[in-house]
């Protein structure tokens, strides 16, 4: 018995001990892979004139590069296996023509959000949760000379005189980055990445982000042209959800959106997409959200869309909602759709002009007629978890109605957030306009369910 004992502790020390030399040998591929990549990149660059590779087609480039590479590893009488150099020329590829050792993080479709704490440190975002990677960058130049690539491809830029910037890939993904001396471990990026496949109304009720009553009451709101302000934190879907809701827009229809990096994909026929501008080099140039969102007036648009009203643009926006541009949709960064309404009057403060603050909340109130909040919750499911109608004054307050609300349960076992989706049986205000313009809603949609 006690020889079994010790020859059951002799097993599993002998099993620690071949884990240890398996991943000491694994470590030792991994650096000598990097030393052989390191050592071929700088040798590719002796004899590449890089400068051209711009003249070309990618495929083309790439094509160049892969055979100039492949030559230079039999030169090199690299000792390693077919399969280690595919990985080798792999990398130097993408060092070239792409994001570096960030992309095969791109080439992952589950990966939502790429965070980049320095150059050691690399975080993603799957199904709501953030989790590490083992990608690393070379140093601080290695980085920064990516985050550099990727700012100037949309003629933005990052140095110390102006060390944080916001910018976009091609497919669309939203790039913030920020470097020293506001960063003080080291560049930083944050990658919000770009949805390939367009999400639908339906897709969101079977993700259980709502229920599948919301879908006629969404479509009558906005084909009936009302104001529609979508509230919610960071990464809880309001942009998501915006597509969605301009997917209802009809199609003859002229419409302008103003994004300070452009993420919204309206597939409209009459779209006309404005993007902000930082200063240049001098400090001068910048054009702002409230500039496009003056000029937009001016462009006879039908409707209105600004990816989030952040400041002073507010003001203007609250005046074209009033003055003809109905049917407009933004969103806003808050907790509650009260807190939403506060905001917005926070933000037109921020533009100079000074109103009573029952003149400026009588105005909020006669522009926006709905208020949606979205929330991502700690199981990492985004849901929208109320819908709310404003019907105008009363004193000094703005009156709201809650229609349909989130109601939360609990936890289950599995740590995912247990509730159900609920009517709260009143019927909104804007069921006879609705009616008035020919969309024809149950009354039984707004019954507690």
């Amino acid at each position: 018995m006690q020889f079994d004992e010790m020859n059951g502790v002799n097993n599993t020390q002998s099993g620690q001990a071949e884990a240890a030399m398996q991943s000491h040998s694994f470590t030792n591929t991994v650096k000598l892979e990097k030393e052989w990549k390191n050592r071929i990149y700088e040798q590719l660059l002796k004899v590449m004139d890089l400068s051209l590779i711009d003249n070309l087609e990618p495929a083309d480039a790439r094509n160049q590069i892969r055979d100039i590479c492949q030559q230079l590893i039999q030169q090199e009488s690299i000792p390693c296996n077919q399969a280690t150099r595919i990985q080798i020329v792999k990398q130097i590829e993408d060092e070239i023509m792409g994001l570096g050792p960030l992309e095969p993080l791109l080439a992952d479709a589950s990966i939502s959000d790429i965070l980049v704490n320095g150059p050691q440190s690399v975080f993603v975002e799957r199904g709501g949760k953030l989790e590490p990677t083992d990608i690393r960058f070379n140093n601080d130049q290695h980085l920064l000379n990516i985050i550099d690539r990727i700012v100037s491809t949309v003629g933005r830029r990052i140095d110390e005189s102006s060390p944080m910037v916001d910018a976009r890939l091609k497919d669309g993904s939203r790039v913030n980055a920020i470097i020293p001396p506001l960063a003080l471990d080291g560049p930083s990026m944050s990658i919000r990445r770009f949805a390939i496949e367009r999400l639908d109304m339906q897709g969101l009720v079977d993700l259980g982000s709502m229920p599948e009553e919301l879908v006629p009451v969404f479509e009558g709101i906005v084909k009936a042209r009302l104001n529609v302000l979508i509230s919610g934190g960071t990464g809880s879907g309001k942009t998501t959800l915006l597509n969605i809701l301009s997917g209802y827009i009809p199609k003859d229809e002229r419409i302008v959106t103003i994004e300070d990096s452009a993420e919204l994909q309206l597939q409209q026929p009459h779209t006309v997409r404005l993007e902000t501008r930082p200063p240049n080099v001098e400090g001068k140039g910048e054009v702002s959200q409230r500039e496009l969102v003056r000029n937009s007036l001016r462009m006879r648009p039908d409707r209105i869309v600004i990816g989030e009203v952040r400041g002073g643009e507010a003001l203007d926006m609250l005046q074209a909602m009033n003055t003809g541009h109905d049917g407009s949709l933004t969103t806003v960064h808050a907790n509650t759709p009260r807190d939403a309404l506060s905001r917005i009057e926070n933000m037109v403060s921020m533009s100079g002009v000074n109103f009573p603050m029952k003149t400026l909340r009588s105005q909020i109130s006669s522009a926006i007629n709905i208020v949606v909040q979205i929330a991502r919750m700690e199981d990492g499911q985004r849901r929208m978890v109320s819908l709310q109608e404003i019907n105008g004054m009363e004193g000094d307050i703005i009156t709201m109605t809650e229609l349909f609300k989130f109601e939360r349960q609990g936890i289950d076992e599995n740590g995912r957030v247990k509730g159900r989706y609920t009517a709260t049986g009143i019927i909104p205000a804007f069921y006879d306009h609705l009616k008035k313009r020919g969309i024809e809603l149950h009354y039984r949609l707004f019954d507690e369910f």
